[in-house]
Parts: structure tokens; sequence; C-alpha cells
């Protein structure tokens, strides 16, 4: 570059074309700067470039070391699984006083436990609206709360039991979950303007969003509201009911006290039921009478605990 510099200079005090070449001399120096400018850069990018590959080889020893000391680290004990029911026997689940659809003398009951801030028990109830459409009069659902959330389930929880006493368990079970679970409007249990660690179910308010649908449902307020304080012990009842049975997930189901767990397809579901139901009516063909056979066959002959 230099050497055409020069020899640019020479031909212009040799041969008169002193402007021309005076141009063409601006044009190369701003050339050559822009190059040495270039140069600079890519010397900045080689020296970082080298020192990303020192930072890489530096991770990956240190990769190497921590990899060498977990293979020597003393193996840590397992925690042991949690026991649960035996899905190939029955469980003498209770249904008493619990909210349910379908007859009484249905030939297969499930009981159903949920919590309203479930998102699995919010998707398993498509597949159990589609199941009582399936079986008809043949089919019963029970629903059992079990609050495994109880900062965002617990108010919810208070709620349909109260909503139940006022007949309108269906109607409030489609509130929160169209309106309250799936907007994320739920409840908290601790309250912010009462006193420290009130519920929200012990102020004269009550909890506002269940509050909300109760109104929105035409149920006596006063009355919600006293019930939700009343259904504490009821469901704290029913809640133990399901843990005897070693039930600490949702949703769990009991299909004539045979346990199911899980969102699972229809057809999980459809296999159990069409095996109950073949038993049911052989049973009830044998003489049992079909009020009592979720009393006879399950309740009464069923396993009354969780067993090893």
């Amino acid at each position: 570059m230099r050497t055409l510099l020069a020899a640019a200079l020479v031909i212009a005090t040799s041969c008169g074309k002193t402007d021309e070449l005076e141009t063409k001399v601006a044009e190369l120096s701003k050339e050559l700067a822009a190059t040495r400018r270039l140069l600079d850069e890519l010397d900045e990018k080689v020296a970082s470039s080298k020192q990303l590959e020192r930072k890489i080889d530096d991770i990956e020893r240190e990769l190497a070391k921590t990899r060498d000391m977990l293979a020597t680290r003393p193996s840590l004990p397992t925690r042991p699984a949690r026991p649960e029911p035996d899905r190939s026997k029955t469980y003498a689940v209770p249904v008493d006083n619990a909210p349910s659809l379908g007859p009484a003398n249905a030939k297969v009951t499930i009981v159903v436990a949920h919590e309203y801030a479930c998102p699995y028990c919010e998707k398993a109830r498509p597949t159990l609206d589609e199941l009582r459409k399936k079986y008809g009069n043949d089919l019963r659902l029970v629903f059992k709360q079990l609050v495994v959330h109880p900062r965002n389930a617990m108010a919810s929880a208070l709620a349909i039991c109260a909503a139940d006493r006022q007949q309108k368990y269906v109607q409030m079970d489609k509130l929160l979950w169209e309106e309250g679970f799936s907007l994320r409007q739920l409840d908290l249990s601790e309250t912010t303007t009462g006193v420290g660690g009130q519920k929200c179910w012990d102020t004269a308010d009550g909890c506002p969003i269940v509050v909300g649908f109760a109104k929105k449902l035409g149920l006596s307020v006063t009355r919600f509201k006293s019930d939700m304080r009343e259904c504490q012990q009821s469901l704290q009842q029913g809640m133990r009911e399901l843990q005897t049975f070693g039930v600490a997930a949702t949703p769990s189901f009991f299909i004539n006290g045979r346990y199911m767990s899980g969102a699972m397809p229809i057809e999980n579901f459809s296999a159990l039921i069409d095996e109950e139901l073949a038993k049911a009516e052989a049973r009830i063909a044998q003489g049992t009478p079909k009020s009592r056979y979720y009393q006879q066959w399950v309740l009464d002959e069923g396993l009354k605990t969780l067993t090893p």
C-alpha cells in the first residue's frame, strides 16, 4: 500500500496531474486507514477468541473434576416409595353425605378425589363427562375433596361443600373451574386485612371470590359463609378417610373400590368400569339387590384400610 502511495506521488510530480493524483492519494489514504481499522478489529476478535478457548478449557477441566467427585461420592439413601392402594384389590371407600352425580343404585360407583387447584383434575373433567354419557344410569360419580394445596384450594373446597348444602353443587363446581381455576381467580386462605393468620372464611366478609360466586348463583350468602365454617369438620373427615387408603395425590379414583390415579385416557377408565360392570350384573342376577350392591360388595367386602 505504501509503495502505491509513493508511486502516485512520483507520477504527480513528473506528469503534472497534481489535482487528480492528490485526490487519488486521499482515497488511498482513507482505504489504508479503513484497512488498518479492520485489521485492528480482527486482532481484537482473535484475542477474544483465544480468551473464550481458555475459558472453555477451564470449564471442561472443572466439569471433569466435578464428575470425578460425583462418581466417588457415597450413594445417598433412597427415599422409600409412598405406599399406595393395590390396584387389584377392592377398598371400602365411604360415600355417605358426599355430593354425587348419577343414581344411588348404579352398578358402578366412581369415587373421585380431587381439589380445585389441580390442573390434572381439570384435565380429567371431560373424561368423566364422557363416561357419564357412555354408561348412563349404570354409573355414579361421588366427589371427595383432597386438599393438597391448602393455601390455594381450601376456600374452594369449603365453598363447594357450602353450595351443596343449598343444592347448588353442579353450578358452583362449574364456576370454581371455569371462572375460578381457569382464570386463576382463587381465594387464598390467609387474609391480608384481618388479624394475622386469620382465614378468609373466618372473617365477617368471607372469602371474596367464592362469596361472589354464591351471589351469582342466588345463594343465601349469610348461610353460605356460615356453612363454609361448618364444612371444615366434614372436609377433614373426608380427607382422613381417603388417606386411610393411602391416597395422597389428585386426581385419584376408586371404581367400585378399585384404585386408579391420574388423568388417564377414557379407555383406561372404560376397561376397569366394564370389568366391574360385568361382575355387578352377574351378582345382581344371582340375587344381590341392586340398591345394596355398593354396600354389600364394596363397603362390606372391601378392605377397610391400606394394607402393605
